[in-house]
């Protein structure tokens, strides 16, 4: 559901300020983001441009007015569209940027728009182990962007290098130490995309490789509300680092067990709600706002830092402008 191109259709708003000839991939004025992400709110997009190729990405970047803003929208799993909407160019990048291939060396590289479902099974009937990507929410694109991770494995750990275009539209390669990665973070500058990423994946027997995500499934599934609509975890842990899922692992500075003891699991506000079934996640239950979403998040933040002392840092991204 989250992986086709949304539907294009002729400019409904002013032209974009670029110079020369119009793009070869379809350019919307005042699209409607809501549909593109997972939470299913937000306004429109100034505009929004679906590059052909990577040639097409470019030449638009190095023509366009550099005062307009852009900004790269993967599938729209860890985001939350304000109801303002964002102003200035937002790019998705669709089918010309979802490749998946096996280098001869054995390493995986991935388009930015390729979901990292398909690339963990990719990479294991190739025999290549990028196991923890399976679970992840997205595409590769913001994966990179938030050295995503799970079961203690994260971007970072497999990252060989990564293809940009700049806002300047230059295409560029960076060497993952380039991006200087954190927990749940990285360091690219405003405007640049991520194309493609290169991983350096162990071997594994295929046959493994595919029952440890099955497992891994089970136990997300199990855990998380994986059937309503949700961003994925809401809040980074304060521990700076992903649930192991190893027995040993530990709970006490986990974003869930904080909002749980703060008595924020279940809380509602509007069409929003922290999930039930695992307080870390925010939910839209049905006609939720991003109002709704962002401000019951705040009102997380502001219970569990009266109640522990700590901080809650958000993990969904915010952008965009509140409804005027």
């Amino acid at each position: 559901m989250h992986d086709t191109d949304p539907p294009s259709g002729p400019d409904a708003g002013p032209a974009l300020p670029l110079s020369g000839p119009a793009p070869r991939g379809p350019l919307t004025a005042a699209r409607p983001l809501a549909d593109l992400t997972w939470l299913r709110v937000g306004g429109p997009a100034d505009w929004l441009f679906q590059p052909a190729d990577l040639d097409d990405l470019a030449d638009v970047l190095a023509r366009l007015d550099p005062s307009v803003p852009v900004f790269p929208m993967g599938v729209g799993s860890n985001l939350i569209v304000r109801d303002g909407g964002i102003r200035g160019l937002v790019i998705r990048l669709g089918r010309g940027f979802n490749a998946i291939t096996i280098t001869p060396e054995g390493r995986v590289e991935a388009g930015a728009a390729a979901l990292d479902a398909h690339v963990a099974r990719r990479a294991a009937e190739a025999g290549r182990d990028l196991t923890f990507l399976r679970t992840i929410p997205g595409s590769i694109g913001g994966a990179v962007r938030m050295n995503a991770g799970c079961y203690g494995e994260y971007v970072a750990d497999r990252l060989v290098s990564v293809r940009v275009v700049t806002r300047a539209g230059q295409i560029v390669t960076l060497a993952a130490a380039d991006l200087r990665l954190g927990y749940r973070e990285s360091h690219l500058p405003e405007g640049w995309v991520v194309v493609s990423a290169l991983f350096d994946a162990p071997a594994g027997d295929p046959a493994a490789l595919h029952a440890r995500m099955e497992e891994q499934i089970a136990r997300r599934d199990a855990a998380q509300p994986t059937k309503d609509r949700s961003a994925g975890s809401t809040f980074r842990n304060p521990s700076g680092a992903s649930s192991t899922g190893r027995a040993d692992d530990t709970h006490e500075r986990k974003a869930w067990a904080l909002i749980e003891a703060a008595g924020m699991r279940g809380a509602t506000l509007g069409g929003a709600q922290m999930s039930p079934k695992h307080a870390n996640f925010l939910i839209n239950t049905g006609g939720a706002s991003a109002a709704d979403l962002e401000g019951l998040g705040e009102e997380v933040r502001k219970k569990v830092l009266q109640n522990s002392g700590i901080s809650l840092q958000w993990e969904i991204m915010r952008v965009g402008d509140p409804k005027g």
